[in-house]
């Protein structure tokens, strides 16, 4: 009777992972269509790499948030270290690769060194919950963003020259060229981010996160987001199953930065993209999506990145139909009556459907 039990809810899972996958297929289609068409304005154009990404950072977000149970504001912060690393390996290799192999490496490098710098940040992090685990992550992402801002790196014949100082104090040589120019950021990076690259990613990214949460790996980090004392008493490495979802999380975060960087022509660690408003209205996007809900997230931040831009032609009410509709979503998904009210439909639902 259990085992059925279990075999019934694994397929339950299974099907609504295939259906996650189907809404984005469907999604990237229609958008194609509206492109062959020419039924896209050149602004709605420009929004599909970016609703993408941010996409694909709330699906990263959620695994931390909703599966590990641990609030995290800092994510804009790995965000930020994927896009540098990425940008500036492909400013160096310009030239000297072909774009299909050092697109494919910039990925490769800015998802290892976000996941690099999600495993050291962990260490002492994780050792923190609740608001402490918020603050200590959103101090991280806004040193992340200032040391960025105050390095100079160029590169010269003699090989990679850096300073906190100016770029003057950078010693290059007459043919040498200045890649991380302090706050101004990077400039010239190859625009090679496009909408099919970022459904791609953010398959890949559902993928990943999907996967992990119906393994047997998935269940014991709900385990310890539930109790973690319970879950430690029953034999599971707590601290093992927090690093590995911590540092996956900023991995996904780390490639959202890789489609950031190289969908945009001049990259700089502005407060805009990496400050703490970001890091806010991605976890809004969470919320709001539902937290634990993969799918939720990825509903949320397409409708709630695209409403600004689409009202836009309504200035003065533009903020006050988007504040209606965040308050609207939250009654939605966590009121408890309205919870009870769709649970019982959903029973009745079922009920006319298997009468049939």
């Amino acid at each position: 009777m259990m085992s059925e039990k279990l075999r019934a809810f694994n397929l339950k899972r299974t099907r609504d992972s295939y259906i996650t996958y189907g809404l984005v297929i469907i999604f990237y289609i229609v958008i194609e269509i509206l492109l062959k068409t020419g039924n896209l304005s050149s602004h709605m154009k420009g929004l599909l790499v970016p609703l993408t990404y941010y996409a694909v950072i709330a699906v990263g977000l959620n695994l931390c948030v909703g599966i590990l149970g641990e609030l995290s504001i800092g994510h804009c912060g790995f965000m930020c270290i994927g896009a540098f690393t990425s940008a500036l390996f492909s400013r160096i290799m310009e030239e000297k690769l072909p774009t299909a192999p050092r697109f494919f490496l910039a990925f490769v490098i800015g998802i290892a060194f976000a996941a690099l710098f999600g495993f050291l940040i962990g260490i002492p992090v994780l050792r923190l919950n609740g608001d402490y685990l918020a603050i200590v992550t959103l101090a991280f992402g806004e040193i992340i963003k200032n040391v960025i801002n105050a390095v100079y790196l160029g590169i010269d014949e003699n090989g990679l020259h850096v300073s906190l100082k100016n770029a003057m104090d950078l010693g290059l040589s007459e043919d040498g060229d200045v890649i991380i120019n302090g706050a101004m950021g990077i400039t010239g990076t190859p625009h090679n981010a496009n909408f099919t690259i970022a459904i791609i990613v953010l398959l890949l990214s559902l993928a990943v996160v999907l996967n992990l949460i119906n393994s047997r790996d998935g269940r014991a980090i709900q385990a310890i987001r539930d109790n973690s004392i319970a879950a430690e008493s029953c034999g599971i490495p707590v601290t093992r199953y927090k690093m590995m979802a911590f540092t996956i999380s900023a991995a996904i975060a780390g490639a959202a930065g890789v489609l950031f960087s190289h969908n945009i022509t001049s990259l700089t660690a502005s407060s805009q993209y990496f400050g703490y408003n970001a890091s806010i209205m991605i976890l809004v996007y969470v919320v709001l999506g539902g937290i634990g809900n993969i799918r939720g997230s990825v509903i949320a931040a397409i409708i709630l990145y695209l409403l600004p831009e689409l009202l836009r032609g309504l200035n003065t009410y533009r903020m006050l139909i988007y504040s209606i509709v965040l308050i609207v979503m939250m009654i939605v998904n966590w009121a408890p009556k309205v919870i009870e009210w769709r649970k019982k439909q959903l029973s009745r639902f079922r009920n006319r459907k298997e009468a049939a």
